[in-house]
């Protein structure tokens, strides 16, 4: 069969390519044809567009790329038509995903969607738009099948991608926390991660607050999850005289070798807790922004670990919350407290069973054939 995927971000392209691998066991002759990126292509899919060209970030870049943006919605409709794929496979990315499904329906054209927009934080009516231009949703969240069968919509809860992706990465890439505090000249002091986020604005406040702590814990060292698409001398400007390491590229590496995180919130706070790390959650906004925010989304957590447990497993420090003060006390509980720690590590577990155990790419490749197989 013809397989046409969109993938328009980096978690979209891990996460397609592990489904297209498993694709390729119940299809052995698909033929695949993806906007995503270099893992997609490969597991032998043909890349029209790289997500990286996709990569738009707030309203004002937005509004300056408009040109370009309809530009690619006009090029992937008319490459579909020429493709003529038996169904398209939308991987989250909804501002673009969800405008070409409505375009596919109308079509005639099968439309899968793996790995669900966030439309039960925000933007709710979405929901009207996925029941009337997607013929099939794979769900990766526990809670986000109820949350469809709430507006009368079926969907497929898989389990969640990521669990897949780490035991990959485990078995593909054995780890020696020795080695890896050696290739970066790190000392053997017990580390503690920093995660501050992929975005320069964001960093920069998140590192603000997380290296005001590290003068409080002589006895651990500090090293920052660094993202390669920020430069060395932009963390170097954030960071001045503080004494913190720094590595690129190796954040589950740097996350099985620390005792304790700090980390803002987003998917991070779901992959450090799947790697079984203490962790505190950060997260500060404009005031503004954040009040707007408040009215806009309708969860009670801002973590996925607290979201999908619903109840407080991992420490959220919000606005005024984060402040040196409280993050002190809330690592030390982290780092110190054995009965806390381990009953974080309870937690975890459960946690890991209630994202479905391993297996999310598989199930879903499974009943993508299925359906494809009865129609």
């Amino acid at each position: 069969m013809n397989y046409y995927f969109i993938a328009g971000e980096a978690s979209g392209d891990l996460h397609a390519a592990n489904l297209i691998r498993e694709l390729r066991l119940t299809d052995p002759n698909a033929t695949i044809r993806a906007w995503g990126g270099d893992r997609m292509a490969a597991q032998g899919a043909v890349i029209v567009k790289h997500y990286k060209d996709l990569a738009f970030m707030g309203f004002v870049e937005v509004i300056k790329n408009l040109p370009t943006i309809f530009n690619n919605l006009n090029f992937c409709k008319q490459d579909i038509l020429d493709f003529q794929p038996d169904v398209l496979i939308l991987v989250d990315y909804p501002g673009f995903n969800l405008r070409i499904a409505e375009w596919a329906h109308e079509k005639g054209i099968r439309v899968f969607y793996y790995i669900s927009p966030q439309i039960w934080a925000w933007k709710q009516s979405r929901v009207k738009q996925i029941q009337k231009n997607v013929d099939k949703m794979f769900v990766i969240l526990p809670f986000e099948k109820a949350f469809y069968q709430r507006f009368g919509v079926e969907v497929d809860f898989v389990g969640h991608p990521l669990l897949d992706a780490i035991e990959a990465e485990v078995i593909e890439h054995p780890f020696i926390a020795e080695e890896f505090i050696t290739r970066n000249k790190l000392s053997h002091k017990p580390l503690i991660a920093l995660l501050p986020g992929s975005r320069k604005q964001e960093i920069t406040v998140m590192l603000h607050h997380m290296l005001s702590v590290i003068n409080a814990f002589p006895e651990y060292q500090f090293v920052i999850a660094g993202v390669d698409s920020i430069p060395l001398a932009f963390y170097q400007s954030v960071i001045g005289a503080k004494q913190v390491e720094l590595v690129f590229g190796q954040t589950h590496e740097l996350l099985r070798s620390s005792a304790a995180a700090l980390v803002t919130s987003g998917t991070a706070t779901l992959e450090t807790a799947l790697l079984n790390v203490p962790e505190v959650v950060c997260y500060q906004g404009g005031t503004l922004s954040y009040m707007i925010a408040r009215q806009l989304i309708k969860v009670k957590y801002i973590s996925l670990v607290n979201l999908i447990m619903d109840r407080v497993v991992v420490k959220e420090l919000i606005q005024n919350q984060l402040n040196t003060a409280t993050l002190k006390h809330e690592l030390e509980i982290i780092l110190n407290n054995e009965d806390e720690r381990q009953r974080i590590f309870s937690d975890y577990t459960k946690l890991r069973h209630l994202l479905g155990d391993k297996g999310a790419s598989k199930k879903a490749a499974q009943l993508i054939h299925e359906y494809l197989e009865i129609d």
